[in-house]
């Protein structure tokens, strides 16, 4: 299945069975992805190529999602980027929303909502920093 989808999805997740699970997920629904266990790694190897978005974990061994976050707007302008975390709180919404995250999602979440929030952050329709949990 063809998204029109231009340039790369990023996924960096320490899990290895749930980025697994995203890197099968964005096969099965035609876009291109890299995968990485870390911020660091992500950092380290930026792939040259044109990225879409960054899907992030918000808890990693080392740098968090969040600082990804920031450092990526940092050197890479405005990529949009969407935070997923098992560790949801108002708190972490809130400061994920104040970094500028494209969206945010509680896990578990419904692979759906995951390919919905990346074409919004694509198209800049701008996800919600949403209350997606599910």
């Amino acid at each position: 299945m063809a998204t029109g989808l231009r340039g790369k999805v990023l996924v960096v997740e320490d899990d290895h069975s749930m980025r697994e699970a995203i890197e099968t997920l964005l096969d099965a629904a035609g876009m291109d992805s890299i995968m990485f266990e870390s911020a660091e790694a992500l950092l380290g190897d930026c792939p040259s190529a044109e990225v879409a978005c960054v899907v992030s974990d918000l808890k990693l061994p080392g740098m968090s999602g969040l600082e990804l976050m920031r450092e990526l707007h940092l050197r890479c302008a405005r990529t949009p980027v969407i935070v997923i975390t098992a560790h949801d709180s108002p708190a972490m919404r809130v400061e994920a929303e104040r970094a500028g995250a494209a969206a945010y999602l509680a896990k578990p979440f419904l692979g759906s909502a995951l390919l919905v929030a990346i074409k919004s952050a694509i198209s800049g329709s701008g996800a919600s920093t949403g209350r997606t949990t599910t």
